[in-house]
């Protein structure tokens, strides 16, 4: 079943959604056990790092080490969300330590967060209560070119032009 709200197209380089491979993605975790099998499969260093995350079309979460690109994660598909997601094992389990929506491929909006939260609380992880670090991502009006917008400084890197306040990468999504 799809979960309804604001999805993400892949907009990043042509060549790497070219490259991602038919059928291949990353993980689908659909329950807590799947997440601890595949956790525990994951080499003692890399459960250390934030891994790669997307959230699909269909509400899941879906995992690749860090080093992935998200638009091989998702398959080459639309996502309700996208960024990178660390754990830590705590005495009850497993829970989300930092979570982020940095994803230049994808550019998600920071209002991503609530499709980010119901895959995680339908895994029954513990989680936070919002990204750990939001990151704000923006298209110029002029350049066409993405931008980070740092620091509450809405000025395009590229050209110098203004960044609108709302978020505008896919007019489309």
């Amino acid at each position: 079943m799809s979960v309804r709200g604001r999805w993400y197209r892949y907009v990043g380089p042509a060549e790497l959604k070219a490259a991602v491979l038919p059928g291949s993605r990353g993980f689908r975790v659909s329950s807590a056990a799947d997440f601890d099998r595949w956790i525990a499969e994951r080499p003692r260093p890399e459960q250390a790092e934030p891994f790669t995350f997307v959230v699909d079309m269909d509400g899941a979460l879906r995992l690749a080490p860090r080093r992935s690109e998200h638009v091989a994660c998702a398959g080459g598909d639309r996502v309700l969300g996208a960024g990178e997601i660390g754990f830590v094992r705590e005495a009850d389990g497993w829970a989300v330590s930092e979570v982020s929506n940095q994803s230049t491929g994808y550019c998600p909006d920071v209002s991503s967060w609530p499709a980010v939260a119901r895959a995680l609380d339908d895994l029954g992880l513990g989680r936070p209560s919002g990204f750990t670090h939001e990151v704000v991502f923006r298209r110029c009006p002029g350049c066409q070119e993405h931008n980070i917008v740092r620091e509450d400084d809405f000025v395009c890197v590229f050209c110098g032009g203004d960044l609108p306040a709302t978020w505008n990468v896919d007019p489309t999504a």
